[in-house]
């Protein structure tokens, strides 16, 4: 199926109908948000049926797999919601110093805006109905932007969204390249996108007359380094299930192999154990193996194949868009394999004989949104303590992305600013700083011609020890 591209009458339409919504006040009341979040978690059980069907019409995602890292995710994000909004929107009373009493001083959280959520195409139900539960929370409205590469999938979302919610409060568009241009062109309060870097750049010129704060999750080349004393049998198991996990189409996916030559050998005949333990049956005819997005998509990854010796798997069906998963032996540090993000079930292998070639080599990069390190644990915080990622794992792969108590997000060309839990929240929310004073007490230190300017000096140096 191809989705009608919306309109741009219909999108300046719904921009200025939620400009006028929030204007209201409605959003601002926390017993009203709260009960919007009830209605979503409400609205996600009645489409979550037709959202995994969706999901396996067009990636060939299981329902367990889709539960896993799609709607369980978001089921998560609501409930906390729900349990803690009361507490994250409540007005903070914070310390005051002596140069400024008797007032009282205090931070209030007051949602941002007008919103825009555009989301990418391979965990389409969790990166566009996640970063709403933020927005929900903290009081903003939004309009939302799903990927026209999963046209089944974002057609259930827009019929969720309007069975849901109403479109002055929360709509969707559909579209292609053209749409987001069209939806760039128009002033937000915020726009939290999760894409590609260059779909970030485009996104960052096109707001940058507005100023308009943006939440950027990209992506890039994660590294996964396994040292010579790593556990090889959990490693290559954790490893490959990192890779194998939506086909290798996540953000965070370990993207190339960094083997100490000492184990390589070892390493591979690992993984391919570790594959049959995953896929006892192989991939080709599995449930629980998603297929690759798309022909083009099927075509880059294939011609990622004369990059290297493939030295496990390598088989692909391009009418069923399936690829098994492969290891790539003999790669260039130069190849295009190593040089753009896969976003596929390939796996490029390094070596490397001291970790000071690894940290070099990454550190001369973009920075990665993750990074994965297998061996010891003071090696690996060594490790981490001298490159930099969007988050990492110190053997494990993508589990951080699983614990809503740390943050989430990337940095440099990975992306800015993060989200999960009360960070979503703050995403979408202004920190205002309030100063409230009273009026029966009227201090003279501070006015013309500061007769007490010493003692107001001696305050200030006091306080700055």
């Amino acid at each position: 199926m191809a989705l009608e591209n919306t309109s741009a009458e219909r999108i300046q339409e719904l921009v200025e109908k939620q400009r006028a919504f929030f204007a209201t006040g409605t959003t601002r009341d926390v017993k009203w948000r709260k009960e919007q979040l009830k209605a979503f978690d409400k609205g996600l059980r009645k489409w979550e049926k037709p959202l995994t069907d969706a999901l396996w019409q067009d990636l060939h995602k299981s329902y367990e797999e889709a539960f896993m890292t799609e709607l369980g995710l978001v089921y998560g994000e609501i409930g906390e919601a729900i349990r803690k909004i009361g507490r994250w929107s409540r007005r903070q009373k914070k310390p005051t110093p002596p140069t400024v009493m008797p007032s009282a001083s205090y931070i209030v959280r007051e949602p941002l805006g007008c919103t825009l959520i555009v989301s990418p195409w391979n965990y389409p139900v969790q990166l566009l109905l996640n970063p709403l539960v933020g927005c929900i929370a903290a009081g903003c409205t939004a309009i939302l932007k799903p990927s026209p590469y999963v046209p089944t999938v974002s057609k259930v979302l827009e019929d969720f969204i309007r069975d849901t919610f109403a479109e002055e409060y929360i709509a969707v568009v559909q579209g292609n390249r053209l749409v987001n241009g069209e939806l760039f062109r128009h002033r937000y309060d915020l726009v939290f996108l999760t894409g590609s870097p260059s779909l970030g750049r485009i996104a960052m010129e096109a707001q940058s007359k507005y100023l308009t704060p943006m939440v950027l999750e990209l992506g890039g080349k994660s590294p996964c380094i396994v040292d010579r004393d790593a556990d090889l049998k959990i490693a290559a198991r954790r490893i490959a299930w990192g890779k194998c996990l939506n086909s290798g189409q996540t953000c965070i996916a370990p993207d190339y192999l960094f083997l100490h030559e000492d184990i390589k050998d070892a390493f591979i005949e690992a993984f391919k154990e570790a594959l049959k333990y995953l896929y006892p049956d192989g991939t080709e005819h599995s449930d629980k193996f998603v297929h690759i997005v798309k022909d083009s998509a099927f075509d880059r990854l294939e011609g990622y194949l004369k990059d290297g010796k493939v030295v496990a798997g390598g088989r692909r069906d391009r009418e069923r868009l399936w690829m098994e998963p492969t290891l790539l032996d003999g790669v260039s540090p130069d190849a295009p394999v190593m040089r753009e993000e896969i976003f596929g079930p390939i796996f490029p292998i390094l070596t490397f004989k001291d970790r000071a070639e690894v940290i070099d080599f990454v550190n001369a990069r973009e920075k990665p949104l993750a990074f994965y390190y297998f061996g010891s644990s003071a090696n690996g915080w060594d490790v981490i303590g001298r490159t930099t990622s969007g988050g990492a794992c110190i053997n494990d792969t993508i589990m951080h992305i699983a614990n809503s108590k740390i943050p989430f997000g990337g940095v440099g060309n990975s992306g800015m600013g993060s989200y999960h839990s009360e960070r979503s929240f703050l995403a979408f929310s202004h920190e205002r700083a309030v100063i409230s004073s009273p009026t029966n007490v009227d201090l003279p230190f501070r006015y013309m011609p500061y007769k007490l300017f010493g003692i107001i000096k001696k305050m200030l140096l006091l306080g700055a020890e």
